[in-house]
């Protein structure tokens, strides 16, 4: 996963390591695995496969070099500062993406690898989505949804069988979680469909919901309006 992020967000311009750390946080929202310690290693593996390159080392002041927060990321910083340039010198590496390395990610984003249950993979994929073709963005969508419903039809399952209010409540926060999870995944397909963007300021939910009645009659499979909840079973009976 890191690897595609990486070569997605080289495809847009060449870029060193620190700055490279910063877009996987801020631009692909990856908060966990991203730390200097893994993320030059990854650099180094892509660049023994040949699928990216250094393209120019820019020297600088001797600056303040920007902590890692662990010694592993610290020593990979460092050996990655090392070799960039000459001891003594602030040079930065920048890397850039090579013709095999385009190949790559095509490959990488294209393929199925279980993206419709890996929730983090699938983001990282959707947040590059722009480089798929359309009906390839479709079926992105379409597994997730597909994964999505099932584990909104699990949840619903469970809960005829929990009596404790609080396990209750949480099941029931992961199933509204899901439901939600799957409605908006019901929009993004009929926007994908219809050839709009999605998300668009001038396009709501309940725009798309009545322009497309037709599609989300298809796409969403049944579902009660509420569910009861362990006292009000109680009180029934």
């Amino acid at each position: 996963m890191l690897e595609l992020a990486i070569l997605g967000l080289l495809k847009e311009q060449d870029l060193h390591g620190y700055e490279l750390k910063r877009r996987l946080v801020d631009q692909l929202g990856l908060v966990s695995g991203t730390s200097f310690g893994s993320l030059y290693p990854a650099l180094a593996r892509l660049e023994a496969a040949k699928a990216v390159k250094s393209v120019e080392s820019r020297s600088g002041t001797a600056g303040t070099v920007p902590h890692t927060g662990s010694l592993g990321g610290e020593i990979a910083a460092f050996r990655a500062r090392k070799s960039s340039g000459a001891e003594g010198s602030r040079r930065r590496k920048v890397y850039g993406i090579t013709p095999l390395g385009e190949e790559l990610f095509a490959e990488l984003l294209i393929a199925g690898n279980g993206s419709s249950e890996d929730g983090r993979l699938f983001n990282l994929k959707l947040a590059l989505a722009r480089y798929l073709p359309a009906d390839a963005r479709i079926g992105l969508l379409e597994r997730r949804r597909q994964h999505l419903a099932e584990k909104v039809a699990r949840l619903r399952s469970r809960l005829d069988s929990v009596r404790d209010r609080y396990a209750f409540s949480l099941i029931e926060h992961d199933r509204e979680s899901a439901q939600s999870d799957l409605d908006w995944i019901d929009r993004m397909i009929i926007s994908e469909r219809a050839g709009r963007p999605p998300g668009g300021a001038s396009e709501s939910a309940a725009e798309l919901v009545s322009s497309d009645a037709p599609a989300i009659a298809i796409l969403r499979s049944p579902t009660n309006a509420f569910t009861t909840s362990p006292e009000q079973k109680e009180h029934e009976q």
